[in-house]
């Protein structure tokens, strides 16, 4: 069917936004690729491990610190449909502000929180030393792993997904060469590819100070760091992001969950649900770019009062997701044994995941609504709402594999992921009518 010229406009905003921010998430896979590799040639099984648990361990750091860059994306989103630039600067402000905080604390109690999470994963002696090189070394690049969130979401905020991935590359980029360059060729090992890690977080930050310099130098006029401290600005930004906070405290609780309960079922499933998660990513970079799309466009129109272009776009944004959906759906179907002997060359491994290849076919399909509702509701502010539907989800996850595991074992555990997608998906529809449509 022909669009007409307004959904035309917006069609090619939802396109301009979504398709840089697919192509930088293309790339995130190769950083991790790339340091398993420079560690499986330092000699042992052990510096493989110790990357792999090292990076776990700004995992759990870094996940929940995305409210930076969702919370700076929506409120400058609507900033900027309201042509409130003023208010668009001192949000970045704010953003940065609280992203050093954090990155302060952080590395005032590295050591405890490093002794916290050998105690609840402990393993053998070796690793643990290694890792905790690795960990003391990149921990120091928290200040700009965290300004680089509210950085993101600032551009995104002012509708320019350009400069997000732009910095993207060059962090990845950095990261492999530097990695490369100092644990093989400087023979710095596991340090080295922290190191490398460093040394690329900090050039991304420089890059990005440097874009938005290049893309927004005309709005430094509006900055006046007392309205970083005006009282009204701080409580709603502080609000909004405590729930933020919370929702991804949820989604930690399921992702976190999710590999903790298949690890227990024991080392083959544990090995299956890695395989299949990791595959399942592949579909969640190009949904992503239109979620990203969503926050920017669906802030802008609200802070416009445009509620033509606001209805039309989320119209848009989901008939783009049923399509990825939809596509990433046969693309699995028709590859899944190509995929899968990417994953890995032993048969027993292949053999033991072909069971649960139907979830790898269907799950795209699931979660494409509550993917696409994320990004409009973070445009929208819409933060308590999507806290509780991250609440409903939590909770169907856990209660779905609890009931089932006895009946059906690892299959409860798939089914609780997609419990939680349904969840998700379900709440934020129905919280819709009040929390989006009425927002303009």
């Amino acid at each position: 069917m022909k669009l007409s010229p307004t959904a035309s406009a917006i069609n090619r905003e939802v396109l301009r936004l979504a398709l840089p921010s697919i192509l930088a998430g293309i790339t995130i896979p190769l950083v991790g690729m790339a340091d398993t590799a420079i560690a499986g040639r330092l000699g042992s099984a052990a510096h493989i491990g110790a990357i792999s648990l090292g990076s776990t361990m700004f995992d759990w750091l870094y996940w929940n610190m995305s409210f930076l860059r969702m919370g700076t994306a929506g409120i400058s989103a609507q900033a900027y449909g309201r042509g409130d630039f003023r208010k668009a600067v001192s949000t970045f402000m704010q953003g940065m502000l609280v992203a050093l905080s954090i990155a302060l604390v952080i590395l005032l109690f590295q050591r405890p929180y490093a002794r916290l999470f050998f105690l609840i994963s402990p393993t053998s002696a070796e690793i643990q030393s290694l890792a905790l090189t690795y960990f003391y070394i990149r921990v120091w690049a928290a200040p700009a792993a965290l300004s680089l969130f509210t950085v993101r979401g600032w551009f995104f905020g002012m509708q320019n997904s350009i400069g997000p991935m732009l910095i993207d590359i060059i962090v990845n980029v950095v990261n492999i060469a530097a990695s490369f360059l100092f644990a093989l060729q400087m023979d710095m090992g596991v340090a080295g590819i922290a190191l490398g890690t460093v040394l690329a977080q900090y050039t991304g930050l420089l890059s990005g100070l440097f874009l938005l310099w290049l893309y927004f130098r005309k709005y430094r006029s509006w900055l006046d760091w007392k309205d970083i401290l005006v009282k009204e600005d701080l409580k709603r930004f502080f609000s909004i992001n405590a729930n933020l906070f919370l929702r991804s405290i949820c989604m930690l609780l399921i992702y976190s969950g999710f590999t903790m309960l298949a690890s227990r079922l024991g080392d083959m499933p544990l090995a299956v649900s890695s395989i299949m998660m990791k595959l399942l990513l592949l579909y969640s970079y190009f949904i992503d770019g239109f979620a990203y799309a969503g926050e920017a466009l669906t802030g802008r129109y609200i802070g416009e009062k445009n509620e033509g272009s606001f209805k039309l776009c989320i119209r848009i944004l989901f008939a783009w997701c049923l399509i990825i959906g939809i596509l990433s759906t046969i693309a699995y179907f028709v590859g899944d044994e190509w995929l899968l002997g990417i994953m890995t060359s032993v048969e027993s491994v292949k053999a033991a995941c072909r069971p649960y290849l139907p979830w790898l076919y269907v799950m795209p399909f699931i979660s494409c609504i509550a993917f696409t509702w994320d990004g409009i509701y973070i445009g929208a502010t819409a933060s308590r709402a999507i806290r509780n539907g991250m609440f409903f989800a939590v909770a169907a996850f856990y209660l779905s594999y609890f009931l089932l595991k006895p009946w059906l074992g690892f299959q409860a555990l798939w089914i609780a992921y997609a419990a939680h997608l349904v969840a998700r998906s379900l709440a934020m529809t129905l919280y819709a009518p009040r929390h989006i449509y009425s927002r303009v």
